[in-house]
C-alpha cells in the first residue's frame, strides 16, 4: 500500500466517527429547537429529520424517538466537559477546573440559542415531559461514567476501584442539574453561568450551612 493510501485508510475511521457524532448532535439540536418552540406534542420525527436536513431513515439509524434524541444533547455536552477537564492546567484546583469546563459547555460565550422568556418557558415544559424523564436518566448515567474517568485521570485515582471520582462525577451532575433548573425557574432572569459559579463555590467550600 502506498504511503498516501495508508494515511487515508488510517484517517477514515476517525472521520466517519466524527461525521456520525456531528449528525447525532444536529438531530438532537433540531429536536430540542422544535420541541421548545412548538411544544412536545406538535413535533414529529419527520419534522426533526427535515429540520436537520436528513432522511427519517437516518434519524432512525441514530435514535428510537424524539426523547432519546433530546437526551443525547445532555450526554454530548457532558462528554465535552470531560474532554475539556483533561485540557485544564495541571496545577488548577479540581473544582475550579470543573467549573471552567462546565461553563465552557453550559454557558459558552456567543451562545446562539435564544435567551428570552418564551424560550425559557418552552425548555421548562419540554424538561417536564414524562416521556423524556427515562432517557435523561440513562444519558446522565452514561455521562457520569465518562466524567468519572476524566476525574480519575485528573486526580490520579481509579475510576473502577475508587469511590472518589464516581462521587465527584455524581456531585457535578447533581450540581449542574440544580443550576439549570434554578436558572430556568427563577422569578427574575438568572444567567446560568452565574448560577453555576454560585453552585460550585458552595461545593468547593464543602456546602457550609447558610
Amino acid at each position: 500500500m502506498a504511503p498516501e493510501d495508508e494515511a487515508r485508510a488510517t484517517e477514515q475511521p476517525g472521520l466517519r466517527e466524527r461525521k456520525k457524532r456531528e449528525t447525532r448532535v444536529a438531530l438532537s439540536q433540531a429536536a430540542i429547537r422544535l420541541c421548545v418552540l412548538r411544544g412536545w406534542a406538535d413535533v414529529t420525527v419527520d419534522q426533526i429529520a427535515a429540520e436537520a436536513n436528513v432522511s427519517v431513515r437516518t434519524f432512525r439509524n441514530y435514535f428510537g424517538g424524539k426523547a432519546e434524541a433530546i437526551a443525547a444533547s445532555h450526554l454530548e455536552r457532558m462528554l465535552r466537559v470531560a474532554d475539556d477537564l483533561l485540557t485544564r492546567p495541571a496545577g488548577e484546583p479540581l473544582w475550579d477546573a470543573l467549573l471552567h469546563a462546565l461553563l465552557g459547555q453550559f454557558a459558552p460565550s456567543g451562545n446562539s440559542m435564544p435567551q428570552n422568556d418564551r424560550w425559557r418557558e418552552g425548555v421548562r415544559l419540554m424538561l417536564a415531559e414524562p416521556a423524556l424523564a427515562g432517557e435523561i436518566v440513562k444519558a446522565n448515567a452514561a455521562a457520569q461514567q465518562e466524567l468519572a474517568k476524566a476525574i480519575a485521570r485528573r486526580t490520579g485515582t481509579d475510576a473502577e476501584r475508587d469511590v472518589y471520582p464516581k462521587l465527584v462525577a455524581a456531585v457535578v451532575a447533581a450540581g449542574s442539574g440544580v443550576a439549570v433548573e434554578h436558572s430556568l425557574r427563577a422569578d427574575e432572569t438568572a444567567p446560568l453561568g452565574a448560577v453555576l459559579a454560585q453552585v460550585f463555590e458552595q461545593l468547593a467550600a464543602g456546602l457550609p450551612v447558610p
